[in-house]
């Protein structure tokens, strides 16, 4: 078991200057490995504002239990002097971790192998004005909607449509949300909270990728604005399925002639496996299987050899692309 993980490698939003402390940023989910696990999030008390730069942090919290990253502390234009590369930049970008366990934390314990990054784009004004903004700035930040479950883990909820800060700052407005998928689709919407989830354990090699819409629409008073964005969620591959033969044979005959030339194929023994693709360094894959010749004579070791090909190929079970190995020896 690995534990608890993110379903996102990075999230990112704005902050701007004299946003009120206890302003909410953007909620983060974890998905479990196993049944009974409950997420713990921690955040590192350090920004990272370029490589060679660190601050402590004084205007960022999250909230354990929910994973809610929100501001401690009103970001005023004096630090954001201090945290920008020079006062004259109308932007600045900080880095923060944010950490992951399925205990609770203990004080500054920042090692914790599961962890995702935060970056926070620092603005050098004031938020606008919620009539300022566009429907898609309303309903959905920068960030694409593409997430990654790992394959036959338990069910659980993976992001929230609904975006914190907005719905903090523009409490006049009246912004809804759909996720639309083709039916029998393992995803929920539940509309109380804005979460989406997936409903059951996942099958890489039933189905690599699904693509749905989250729509979103905004009223405020006789008008609506409606937006659609791309929605994805890749499936991430645990090894968990046999390699196997198309042909259901396991042996072939080898016919060997005088005068055959070096080189030359005798013959071959085709392996598929859906489970993996092929990786770099090519000798992780090649190690995976190996081709060796069981003899006790060493004419015969000496004088053949078995070669291992590998590619890419793609299978279609459902009617749905799924990438696996053919392996040729």
């Amino acid at each position: 078991a690995f534990g608890l993980y993110f379903p996102r490698k990075e999230y990112s939003e704005n902050v701007y200057i004299d946003q009120p402390a206890g302003t909410p940023l953007l909620r983060i989910h974890a998905l479990r490995d196993s049944h009974g696990e409950v997420a713990h999030f921690h955040l590192c008390q350090n920004l990272i504002i370029s490589r060679a730069r660190s601050h402590e942090n004084h205007w960022f919290q999250i909230r354990e239990k929910t994973g809610l990253l929100y501001l401690s502390k009103s970001l005023d234009r004096e630090d954001f002097n201090m945290l920008s590369v020079g006062n004259w930049m109308p932007l600045s970008k900080v880095m923060l971790y944010v950490f992951l366990s399925s205990h609770p934390f203990q004080e500054k314990e920042c090692d914790s192998a599961t962890r995702t990054t935060v970056f926070l784009s620092l603005i050098n004004a004031t938020a606008p004005a919620c009539s300022s903004l566009t429907a898609r700035q309303l309903c959905f930040t920068e960030m694409d909607l593409s997430f990654h479950i790992k394959e036959n883990k338990p069910p659980g909820t993976f992001h929230q449509l609904q975006l914190p800060s907005v719905h903090h700052l523009c409490q006049n407005l009246s912004i809804s949300y759909k996720l639309l998928a083709a039916e029998g689709m393992p995803f929920r919407y539940t509309e109380n909270t804005t979460g989406v989830s997936v409903t059951q354990r996942l099958d890489r090699e039933e189905r690599e990728r699904y693509e749905l819409i989250a729509k979103c629409t905004v009223r405020e008073g006789f008008r609506e604005m409606q937006v659609e964005v791309p929605f994805l969620v890749n499936v991430l591959d645990e090894d968990d399925s046999p390699p196997f033969l198309p042909n259901g044979t396991d042996t072939t005959d080898a016919v060997v002639e005088f005068n055959r030339k070096e080189g030359t194929v005798l013959a071959t023994l085709t392996v598929y496996d859906a489970d993996t693709t092929p990786i770099y360094p090519l000798e992780s894959s090649r190690k995976k299987y190996t081709g060796t010749i069981i003899t006790d004579d060493p004419w015969i070791s000496e004088t053949f050899r078995v070669e291992h090909i590998f590619d890419e190929i793609h299978f279609s079970p459902n009617g749905s692309q799924v990438r696996g190995t053919q392996h040729e020896y």
